[in-house]
């Protein structure tokens, strides 16, 4: 006979095991009767409409903490809805603790934060309160922010653009959402993704794609569905692949899944070809491999899963659902906005055929004029050209000693103007070609006309204490060479004649960017709105808000470096390089076969950027009759007598900005303080030849034209 120690040992083990549900039909039964659809109890669990299905049906079974919170709301259910012939619950003589509601009307998550789960039903205790529909359950306990107006979501996408999934199976997505993965392999991951998940995003243009699902894996996920932990190599990780043999790239194959060309890396797509309209294909994204890059992404990569997901999900819902790196997903930004084909009716069998969408660039690649390639393009190494290059790049100028003053050098402070968005701002409104071009001899000068000039500018003499607008690296042109259109109509505007030698020129025209810009502005403006920092400012107020704006909300700061960084990227990608120690030159690289490989679009944003810096710089020197010590990007250096730049910037008497010059604020090309140092360092860093922006600014990559 057992002992009592064994009796009670048994059944401690017992009460210590999950709670037990009802069987899978009696629990649709109890849904059943209590009025509830599977997709509104999907929504109270935070889970999807075919997770409950696998519940009902006995596929599945809920984990915690979504299983007590089930079996609590299938208690309820039971006691109001007794199966036929079973008596009524009695209900106790004391009062029971009160069952949290389900909203009659389901209203979605909280726009701002994650939601808490919502549970079940209450008990009613008269017949008469069961007639009265429930009040919406408050589910946040902080206190309301004042945000801008949600989009409405898409009935096909209600978990969102992406998820972040743990090794536990459990997916965080936007707005506090946690989904229920089952999968164990990639290939069920993608299964799943795409039939019960509800992930995914609506497409940015009418004649556009929606955007595909993202996973986010973490590390432990990865070793879960049998990827290694870490990619390991002699590259840089984010450059590494999985090799054909791995059993989960055979895995992929064998379930008629493909990869693209870039393998299975940290950013892998995984798809198989459109069959009519459905498009079938998942993003992933693998943390532990270094998708996430510290640059554009700080600290995000070791934030809790759910914190991952509000950040990537921010970044998503404003910009674009990543797709690589940020300078990827800047790219993939301008072909979501301005597709390269539309449905057109084709006249002679009356069926909708893709045909060009006015304003894009177009399905296929336009080779470049030789000036605008790079030196070991197919075009330039299969013609054998030496006529020189597009030098059109950021300024990267340190002043002379020589031209320092004696005031100058007793000023106590240097102090660094970082132009928000320089390069952004220069896309605004910017005609660019949208043809392939055109070769000419001795044109005459035309402003408006995009493309590339060859101008002797050297007979142009300007102030030493400034950067030529001409040069990146702010000295004086000595020999005739190639100019994108900028650049030669500033010459003009500071009234001096330019007379062409040659011309590379577009005939078609438009301004491609405009949606770029537009889009991307408004990121980055609303981010910086969340993180205090607004426009109705004043000067005083807005250099305070920059000062803690970072440590308000590291995760919106977060989202607000991935904006400046998909900018850069994407302009930088335009003119992508190619990448690998196995390339020889004159051969074609991946980059020429989009489009989008454009570096005469480049240098049309690097060009109009610096002649707007090189403006503001002379319009300076007029008014205040201060020069600058050094100029690296979007960053100037001022020497100052005091530790702020409201001590030299112009105002007027009225107390508003002198227009032209530099301006305090949060728009793109509104100027910010980026640093402050002694004025002794900057000059000791000028001695050496050294560019004191390059150290206030701590190396930031001018840009960024890998992946």
């Amino acid at each position: 006979m057992a002992s009592e120690e064994e009796l009670f040992a048994n059944i401690d083990a017992l009460l210590a095991e999950e709670p037990q549900l009802p069987p899978p039909a009696e629990r649709a039964r109890l849904r059943e009767a209590a009025g509830i659809t599977q997709a509104r109890l999907a929504q109270a669990l935070k889970s999807t409409t075919q997770t409950v299905k696998n519940w009902e049906n006995g596929r599945s079974e809920p984990k915690p903490p979504r299983l007590e919170a089930y079996k609590r709301l299938l208690d309820g259910w039971a006691a109001k809805y007794p199966a036929h012939g079973s008596p009524a619950a009695v209900p106790a003589p004391v009062a029971a603790p009160p069952q949290p509601v389900v909203p009659q009307t389901y209203t979605g998550p909280a726009a701002t934060e994650p939601a808490e789960a919502v549970a079940p039903a209450q008990a009613p205790a008269t017949p008469a309160a069961a007639e009265r529909p429930a009040r919406p359950v408050a589910t946040s306990r902080r206190p309301a922010v004042k945000k801008a107006a949600k989009p409405v979501t898409d009935l096909r996408f209600p978990h969102g653009p992406l998820a972040v999934l743990d090794g536990d199976g459990s997916a965080y997505g936007v707005d506090g959402i946690v989904l229920d993965c089952p999968a164990t392999t990639v290939p069920e991951l993608v299964e799943w993704t795409l039939k019960e998940s509800g992930l995914g995003a609506a497409k940015l243009n009418r004649y556009g794609k929606d955007s595909d699902p993202l996973i986010v894996l973490t590390a432990a996920a990865a070793v879960k569905l049998g990827l290694p932990e870490r990619l390991e190599g002699h590259e840089q990780r984010r450059s590494l692949r999985l090799p054909q043999d791995h059993p989960v790239v055979k895995q992929v194959a064998k379930a008629k899944w493909q990869l693209t060309q870039r393998g299975f890396g940290p950013w892998a797509r995984i798809y198989r070809k459109a069959q009519g309209r459905e498009r079938q294909c998942v993003q992933l994204a693998i943390l532990s491999w270094d998708a996430l890059d510290e640059r554009s992404w700080p600290g995000v990569a070791e934030m809790e899963p759910a914190g991952i997901a509000r950040v990537l999900g921010v970044y998503a819902q404003r910009v674009i659902t990543p797709r690589g790196s940020t300078a990827v997903s800047g790219l993939e930004l301008m072909t979501a906005l301005r597709p390269p084909t539309k449905a057109v009716r084709d006249p002679g069998t009356g069926n909708w055929v893709p045909g060009y969408n006015a304003g894009s660039l177009g399905m296929e690649p336009m080779d470049p004029a030789p000036p605008e390639a790079t030196p070991e393009h197919p075009v330039v190494v299969n013609s054998g050209w030496t006529g020189g290059f597009l030098n059109e790049e950021a300024y990267q100028w340190v002043r002379s000693v020589d031209t320092l003053t004696d005031e100058e050098c007793t000023l106590p402070f240097t102090v660094g103007l970082d132009l928000n968005t320089a390069f952004l701002a220069a896309a605004s409104r910017l005609v660019v070609g949208l043809s392939a071009p055109d070769h000419f001899h001795g044109p005459k000068f035309n402003p408006k006309i995009p493309g590339s000039w060859l101008v002797d500018l050297s007979h142009i003499k300007l102030d030493p204490r400034l950067p030529s607008p001409f040069t990146p690296d702010g000295s004086r042109p000595t020999v005739p060479a190639w100019y994108q259109t900028h650049t030669v109509a500033y010459a003009q505007e500071l009234g001096y004649d330019v007379h062409p030698v040659e011309a590379y020129l577009r005939r078609e025209t438009g301004a491609y960017l405009d949606p770029w810009h537009d889009r991307l502005k408004t990121a980055y403006v609303d981010t910086l709105a969340d993180l205090g920092v607004t426009k109705d400012l004043t000067d005083t107020e807005f250099l305070a808000a920059m000062e803690r704006h970072k440590q308000a909300d590291p995760a919106l700061a977060a989202v607000l470096t991935a904006i400046k960084a998909t900018v850069k990227g994407g302009v930088g990608k335009l003119r992508e390089r190619p990448q690998g120690r196995h390339y020889r030159e004159g051969e074609t690289w991946p980059a020429l076969q989009r489009p989008t490989w454009r570096p005469d679009i480049r240098a049309a944003v690097i060009s109009k950027a610096r002649v707007n810096m090189h403006r503001k710089l002379n319009n300076m020197a007029k008014m205040t009759g201060l020069y600058p010590l050094a100029v690296l990007s979007d960053c100037v250096v001022y020497p100052s007598p005091g530790e702020s730049p409201l001590d030299f910037l112009p105002y007027a008497a009225s107390g508003k900005p002198q227009p032209g010059g530099f301006r305090l604020g949060p728009t793109p090309g509104l100027a910010k303080l980026e640093g402050v140092q002694s004025m002794l360092w900057a000059v000791d860093l000028m001695e050496k030849g050294l560019n004191p922006a390059r150290h206030i600014k701590g190396g930031d990559a001018v840009l960024d034209e890998g992946e």
